[in-house]
């Protein structure tokens, strides 16, 4: 969930190597003996070598001048960019900002890191790699199969939660450090907004200046109104994470990615775990395909049961002795429905902005239900939905689609237009993941809304599928069990979404999100070359299933050195 630069340098000298020879190019070293594969010969002749020797020169002074003074110090301001909120978002944002020049500094009123890393995907991956270990430890069949025999797992859930806390400690400090060796200021306190470019730092006066601020603070858990939270019986994943307790039967409220990724954790450490789900299927926000499928391996088998179509209008923590009492109406009637006694309830609704405080009433800003409103580019608007100049809001605070790592492309594309440079991110190239066991990941579409894109825009959809049970890797770990799903324009080869279900699905989708991003047809990837035997050819197989009506691009047609 880290941001990270590549940094370039050049030496000054010539370097000889078993394979290479370099040698010295306007101050850079360009190699002589090099053997280019797959690339134009044109590209490497003396003007656009010595074109290339003179941008990498540039680029390197760029870099060294940012990792040296952290940017040239504004006229006029004590920054140039202000970031607000600490987390993935705006250690991405800040880290973009130091390559591109601009002397930053990141306010954090409570711990660099954030949601992510503190109380959300980082900690949560600990426990979800060792309710993995588990649940391949006590399922004596998939053993069995593979000529294993194991008895006894168990485990320790002090030393469980100790794991996911030192992950996370351990990701703070390389977030704090990566910040600090960059130059950034970080500065402590909570930051509220005073006027245009002005902030003040923490309860003391301290206030400091900049030409572009950006807002980075993140979300809270979402708790409904009628549930009580103790943190010890009726919990968010905030106390969930700290794995304090198992209890032997828990209530989850929700089933999106908090709640299907918990209960994967609490099967495994030896939980019932009931469902409430106020819409008439779990897991709603997945193609539906995808969920009917995985509530099939997910659900069914487990130790859990489910309620859909009603709310949790009133939970009670346990107390004097008596368990956690939930009470269920009817989601469209409000009807009374049934009453859960229960010994732990988590609330799983999802998250809610963290922007009061902030001090939007100083520039005009009204947020709503929370989230401060912008445009296309992150530009925040005020309440007459002018822009409010120099000032942007990225990540969970705005809504736009609520992950860590959308949250740090959009810190940095913001960047991108603070330096001069007009960037919009299209969140349909943003993938997402469930890390379940096996893993659920999607991006672009689902299939009724690219159907319904299709009918309002006035074209075909097509869709095709692959199996795991015709993969060769995921045969040889008996992990058969999966699908992936391309929906598609067969008229253009137009990527529309991808959905997966399997093993390792979080890893696979990456090929698919970064082709939609650059606009690669069905028609053109179908020649991509994956490994043999790999889980990347599931995805082989899926584009190559396609039926495309459009030709295949043209190839180059220069001859290529090998």
């Amino acid at each position: 969930m880290q941001s990270s630069i590549s940094l370039s340098s050049s030496y000054a000298s010539t370097v000889s190597g078993p394979r290479h020879s370099f040698s010295l190019c306007g101050g850079s070293l360009v190699p002589s003996t090099l053997r280019f594969c797959g690339l134009r010969r044109q590209a490497f002749t003396s003007s656009s070598i010595n074109h290339h020797c003179r941008r990498r020169l540039q680029h390197s002074a760029a870099v060294t001048a940012a990792l040296s003074n952290n940017g040239t110090g504004p006229t006029l301001f004590d920054y140039d960019l202000l970031i607000i909120g600490a987390g993935v978002g705006g250690h991405g944002a800040a880290l973009h900002a130091v390559e591109k020049g601009l002397k930053t500094a990141i306010v954090e009123g409570d711990v660099v890191g954030g949601t992510c890393v503190n109380r959300g995907c980082v900690p949560s991956k600990a426990l979800l790699a060792v309710s993995g270990r588990m649940r391949e430890l006590r399922d004596d069949h998939h053993l069995k199969s593979l000529g294993l025999q194991v008895s006894g797992a168990g485990y320790d859930r002090q030393a469980v939660a100790d794991h996911a806390n030192n992950l996370a400690s351990k990701i703070r400090g390389n977030l704090t450090n990566s910040l600090k060796a960059l130059g950034v200021d970080i500065l402590t306190g909570f930051g509220t907004i005073l006027g245009p470019q002005k902030v003040k730092v923490g309860s003391s006066n301290k206030v400091v200046t900049a030409k572009d601020i950006i807002i980075a603070t993140g979300s809270v858990p979402f708790v409904p109104k009628g549930i009580e939270v103790d943190g010890k019986t009726v919990i968010t994943s905030d106390h969930a994470l700290k794995l304090e307790t198992v209890p032997d039967w828990v209530a989850i409220v929700g089933s999106g990615y908090i709640g299907l990724e918990f209960s994967d954790v609490y099967t495994a450490l030896g939980s019932e775990v009931t469902f409430i789900e106020a819409l008439d299927q779990l897991m709603p926000g997945f193609d539906p395909e995808i969920s009917k499928l995985a509530q099939r391996v997910l659900i069914n088998p487990r130790n859990i049961d489910y309620h859909t179509g009603v709310f949790a209008s009133k939970i009670t923590p346990a107390r004097d002795g008596k368990p956690v009492t939930i009470e269920l109406i009817d989601a469209k009637t409000k009807e009374q429905k049934d009453t859960l006694e229960v010994d732990a309830a988590l609330i799983a609704t999802g998250r809610a902005p963290f922007t009061q405080g902030l001090g939007l009433e100083n520039i005009d800003v009204v947020t709503q239900r929370g989230f401060v409103p912008v445009d296309e580019r992150m530009r925040v608007l005020d309440a007459n939905g002018n822009l409010v100049p120099h000032l942007y809001c990225i990540g969970d605070a705005n809504g736009k689609m609520m992950l860590a790592h959308a949250a740090s492309a959009q810190g940095i594309s913001v960047v991108e237009q603070v330096t001069g440079r007009d960037h919009v991110l299209n969140h349909l190239t943003i993938p997402a993941a469930c890390f379940t066991h096996p893993e659920i990941s999607m991006v672009g579409l689902t299939e009724p809304q690219a159907r319904e894109k299709g009918e309002k825009e006035g074209f075909e959809i097509s869709v095709a599928k692959t199996s795991f049970k015709a993969n060769t890797k995921a045969l040889a770990e008996n992990e058969g069990e999966g699908l992936a799903k391309l929906i598609y324009r067969p008229d253009t080869g137009e990527i529309l979404g991808v959905h997966i279900f399997g093993l390792h699905a979080a890893d696979l989708i990456h090929e698919a999100s970064n082709a939609i991003a650059l606009g690669t047809r069905i028609q053109d990837i179908k020649f991509a070359v994956h490994a043999h035997p790999t889980l990347s050819e599931v995805l082989d197989e899926l584009f190559k299933s396609a039926k495309v009506k459009a030709q295949a691009s043209a190839p180059v047609k220069e001859a290529v050195a090998v």
